[in-house]
């Protein structure tokens, strides 16, 4: 499972002014983050909107990922939601052959107990053809997937083999890390823990930052995972302020205002999400220029 170490980017999906995917601005992307180095894509993931895209919309960009990707990198796609039965049949029915893993969040709004969230999972893992990535995110689902869950999950279910952990929670990461079967992937899904992460025994990222500045932030995890800490930390500690920002005003809507700013595609954003006040996208101009120099 080595070809989901290091960093992977959540990509966005850009928009044209009116609205409309833009994919020639989704192209232009792709070929940025390769050339940056990142080691794989997540396609529709929560960076990419995919709450406000319809079905028709999602498979042409999966589609049209894959075509810009030309099997340069691994490709990972994001298919969840809080209807398992929908869920499933998505995962059951999604062409496979140009993509590498799915990458699934824990059922927002519903709030299930922990056997719910094992059920669930369960389900997808019978319907799919590709490896699953759980994606636990308290702060948008309203509910925890609990070290327990994680790991019974892990050992029961060969084709669950890893998950993005965005809850933070430290005591929980030690009970994941030291139970959890070996093999089976951590993956930082909250870019200001990527280090110490690692340093505890994750295999990289799945990172917003790093749309804008994927060399350079790739280029830290990279360190971090070679045991270089202390190198690790100097590039760690430059990205600090301008990771604040990019979440300050909701995200996607900060990542998409430094995209702007370095010519990669525009920051349109689909309603209920808005662009970031021009004082923050200032000084996201500020830190992103102290970043590249």
């Amino acid at each position: 499972m080595d070809r989901f170490h290091g960093t992977g980017v959540a990509i966005v999906t850009p928009f044209q002014p009116d609205g409309q995917v833009d994919y020639t601005g989704l192209g232009k992307l792709v070929n940025y983050l390769i050339d940056g180095g990142v080691q794989y894509l997540v396609s529709l993931g929560t960076t990419g909107e995919n709450a406000t895209l319809t079905a028709t919309e999602k498979q042409k960009i999966w589609e049209y990922t894959a075509e810009a990707n030309a099997g340069r990198v691994n490709l990972v796609a994001g298919i969840a939601g809080n209807n398992t039965r929908e869920v499933a049949e998505q995962i059951k029915q999604f062409d496979v052959k140009s993509y590498d893993a799915i990458l699934s969040a824990s059922p927002a709004y519903n709030k299930p107990t922990q056997e719910g969230i094992y059920q669930h999972y369960k389900a997808l893992a019978e319907a799919s053809a590709l490896p699953i990535l759980l994606y636990n995110v308290p702060s948008r689902t309203g509910s925890n997937i609990s070290a327990e869950t994680t790991v019974r999950l892990a050992n029961d279910f060969k084709n669950i083999i890893g998950t993005k952990e965005a809850s933070g929670n430290f005591d929980q990461l030690n009970q994941i890390y030291r139970d959890k079967p070996e093999g089976f992937l951590v993956i930082s899904g909250d870019d200001p823990i990527t280090l110490p992460m690692i340093a505890l025994g994750g295999v990289g990222v799945i990172s917003v930052v790093a749309n804008a500045v994927p060399k350079q932030f790739s280029n830290m995890v990279r360190l971090c995972l070679d045991g270089d800490f202390a190198s690790a930390q100097k590039e760690h500690s430059k990205f600090i302020d301008f990771t604040r920002l990019m979440f300050s005003e909701g995200s996607p809507g900060g990542i998409k205002t430094a995209l702007k700013q370095l010519d990669v595609c525009g920051d349109t954003l689909r309603l209920p999400l808005v662009q970031v006040s021009d004082a923050t996208a200032n000084k996201i101009a500020s830190e992103l220029e102290k970043i590249l120099k």
